[in-house]
């Protein structure tokens, strides 16, 4: 049989030995072929085995699956949410990146006008109202400034988005850390988006939704989680529409720095005098500090405090590379200061009270921004603060609580100086214009212009002698001295100047109360007037400023004058003045001869009277004092031909002082501003009579045998009783 006959036979040996070779050899590449092949074999074995397995690991099996199962669809529902709110916020991003108008309609934000004031020679001295200093951008303002408020609110400015995961996962493991809820205090924030919140999520003031701004604007800043879901798309949107430098301008003219400026302009103006342009280092780190929390890091609230916090941001920039190591270390070692006006901080109570002299749609709810220039006199304002600090750090006890209040005017009733209080700032009770309290005898100068007005003279006699009125429905009324004692016949000069009570009370009764609440009232004192006897006594009660503009009556002759500060009113921008202040002299009260005789006799309390303490060294003063009783009041106005001026004393409760009559301190502090104040002024006669030639004959031999005695003993018994007991 042939070769090939047996190759193909299918019974040979050497045939099946070719099939055991095959099936012992590797597997062939490919099993498409014969279902004989040893790889189809292990492929039939391998697939009877495969049920064997899964008998064996049955429940193990189920548990994996079931798991596998709930990853699918946990899975599944996952990236669906994820990509449905990727699609909400890509929507929402694009529709407030459609709504969003230039940068430059965003920079001023402030929903009331600034009040800027200046003295009686131009210079700026107070702030009211919400301050904008006018657009400044990245390009025009100082690189500190945008150095480090980038270092303190935000390094990765200029990386981000808008939104920094790390920057709000390292704040919420802060404020875990320190007690507070996740979004409680630190917020995490971007400058992307504090601009959001500056912007209130362009959701625009509505006053049908709103009560208030107020409660708007604390809406507007609260840190809640559903107001950071809001921020996100907001922030997107910012980044989208605006450059990085467009979202740091809307910072640096937006964010509130404290002391009612908005913006980085009205900051560097209001705190250092100058443009944020020419901000150093020191300067732009109290900037930045300031907005972590403005008014409790305001420098005019707090110097110290402000200059530690920009330490800490000096060392953020230098640590960001912004400061080299020698330039912070200069820059702590020169610390950002006030500017002389702000430093001074005068005329707070002065400031607050001009604000109530115009219209409100002008002053306190203003949309425009106004300049005003005023009567105030920064020079007089520091010498009564000065005065008022010194005596009660030097002749008043430690931990006292008494108060006192100072005014300085001219004779027309223009207010150059205003001390309202003890406490310096802003929107305190101004005890200058707002104290309504007892006058005493500081009221008596008006029961005397009235006799004068009516034909009575300086040295006219009256009776100082126990005295009783009847009073209906309130029974006899008996007067008596301070001292005490009673000293017969006297001069009204001599009443006056030792402010003897009864015939101060007799004279009101003999001109008539009515006649001399309508004197008082014309010269200004507008509360209202006791009806009985005592009213001769101060028994009334008024207002510092009432009594001071009521003295600046007799000093200008005997017309009236309404205590001013407000001179004219201006936008700005404009020239011409939208409103002014012509002058406080109104009409006459009493004749010029009356007033005249009456500054004689006022100038004798001074020079020889209950006054003296009040004593200048180079010019005559006139004045009165006044203690009410208990001592709960005491009071010393008086003036020079230049200026008049009031002091008040006593505690807000209506509490007793010990040892204070108006002779005392109030004379002091009076003494002290005037002093200060007339430094450099030349002397001035009083507008007074001569008493030599205006004593009539049958006098002029009397009065030097008998009441220079008199007067001195009133005078040796009331210096007795003041002392100088510390209160």
């Amino acid at each position: 049989m042939s070769a090939s006959g047996n190759r193909g036979g299918g019974n040979s040996r050497s045939g099946r030995r070719l099939v055991a070779d095959r099936r012992n050899a590797a597997p062939a590449k490919s099993s498409r072929g014969s279902g004989s092949g040893g790889s189809g074999q292990r492929s039939a074995r391998q697939r009877r085995n495969r049920p064997q397995k899964r008998r064996r690991g049955g429940l193990r099996g189920a548990i994996t699956g079931f798991f596998r199962l709930i990853w699918r669809i946990v899975f599944g529902i996952f990236w669906r949410a994820t990509l449905a709110l990727v699609l909400i916020l890509a929507g929402a991003t694009a529709y407030l990146y459609s709504t969003l108008p230039p940068m430059t309609d965003l920079v001023d934000g402030r929903a009331r006008g600034s009040v800027t004031m200046l003295d009686r020679d131009g210079n700026v001295f107070a702030w009211r109202g919400e301050q904008y200093g006018g657009l400044i951008d990245t390009e025009t303002v100082s690189e500190h400034v945008v150095n480090a408020i980038v270092a303190t609110e935000d390094r990765r400015f200029f990386r981000h988005w808008g939104i920094s995961p790390r920057g709000i996962a390292s704040a919420i493991r802060i404020n875990l850390r320190e007690g507070r809820g996740p979004l409680e205090g630190h917020g995490g924030s971007t400058i992307t988006q504090q601009v959001a919140k500056l912007l209130c999520l362009g959701v625009a003031f509505d006053p049908d939704e709103w009560e208030s701004e107020a409660e708007y604007e604390a809406d507007c800043r609260r840190g809640s989680l559903w107001r950071k879901i809001q921020e996100l798309p907001f922030s997107l949107a910012m980044e989208l529409r605006y450059t990085k430098q467009e979202i740091l301008t809307i910072y640096l003219n937006r964010a509130y720095m404290g002391a009612g400026a908005y913006g980085v302009e009205a900051a560097s103006q209001r705190y250092f005098g100058h443009s944020a342009a020419e901000v150093t280092a020191p300067e732009g780190a109290m900037l930045a500090g300031l907005l972590t929390a403005p008014s409790r890091f305001a420098p005019t609230s707090n110097l110290g405090r402000s200059q530690d916090r920009a330490a800490v941001v000096l060392g953020l920039m230098e640590e960001q590379g912004y400061l080299t190591a020698s330039e912070a270390a200069e820059a702590r070692a020169n610390p950002a200061t006030l500017s002389e006006a702000a430093e001074a901080r005068a005329g707070g109570y002065f400031a607050d009270w001009v604000m109530t002299q115009g219209p409100d749609f002008l002053l306190r709810e203003t949309t425009e921004d106004v300049i005003i220039r005023t009567t105030f006199d920064a020079r007089m304002q520091e010498a009564a603060e000065a005065a008022l600090t010194d005596v009660f750090e030097n002749q008043v006890r430690e931990g006292s609580e008494a108060e006192a209040a100072i005014i300085v005017m001219s004779a027309d009733g223009a207010v150059r100086a205003m001390v309202g209080g003890r406490q310096e700032g802003t929107g305190l009770f101004n005890r200058a214009t707002m104290a309504m309290r007892q006058t005493g005898s500081a009221f008596k100068p008006f029961v005397y212009a009235t006799a004068l007005d009516l034909g009575w003279r300086f040295d006219d006699l009256v009776e100082d002698a126990p005295l009783t009125i009847n009073v209906p429905g309130s029974g006899p009324y008996s007067p008596r001295n301070y001292t005490g004692e009673f000293y017969g016949t006297v001069t009204l000069t001599e009443a006056l100047r030792a402010s003897l009570n009864t015939p101060a009370v007799r004279l009101s009764e003999e001109v008539g109360r009515d006649l001399v609440r309508t004197v008082a009232s014309e010269f200004g004192i507008e509360s209202d007037l006791a009806l009985g006897p005592a009213l001769a006594l101060g028994a009334s009660e008024s207002t510092l400023i009432e009594m001071t503009g009521a003295y600046a009556g007799i000093l200008n002759g005997g017309s009236a004058v309404t205590p001013y500060g407000l001179i004219d009113l201006r936008l700005v921008g404009d020239t011409d003045p939208m409103m002014g202040q012509g002058g406080g002299i109104r009409e006459r009260v009493i004749s010029e001869f009356a007033a005249r005789q009456l500054t004689y006799m006022m100038a004798e309390v001074v020079a020889n009277g209950t006054g003296q303490r009040a004593q200048l060294p180079d010019r005559p003063v006139a004045g009165k004092t006044g203690t009410t009783t208990s001592a709960r009041d005491a009071w010393f106005i008086g003036f020079t031909a230049d200026y008049v001026a009031g002091v008040w004393m006593g505690y807000d409760d209506n509490s007793p002082m010990s040892g204070v009559t108006g002779g005392g301190l109030p004379a002091e502090i009076w003494r002290q501003t005037m002093e200060t104040i007339h430094d450099g002024i030349p002397p001035r006669p009083l507008p007074m009579i001569d008493p030599a030639q205006e004593a009539r004959p049958e006098l002029i031999e009397e009065a030097p045998g008998r009441r220079p005695d008199i007067a001195e003993q009133i005078l040796m018994e009331v210096l007795g009783l003041l002392g100088a007991n510390r209160n």
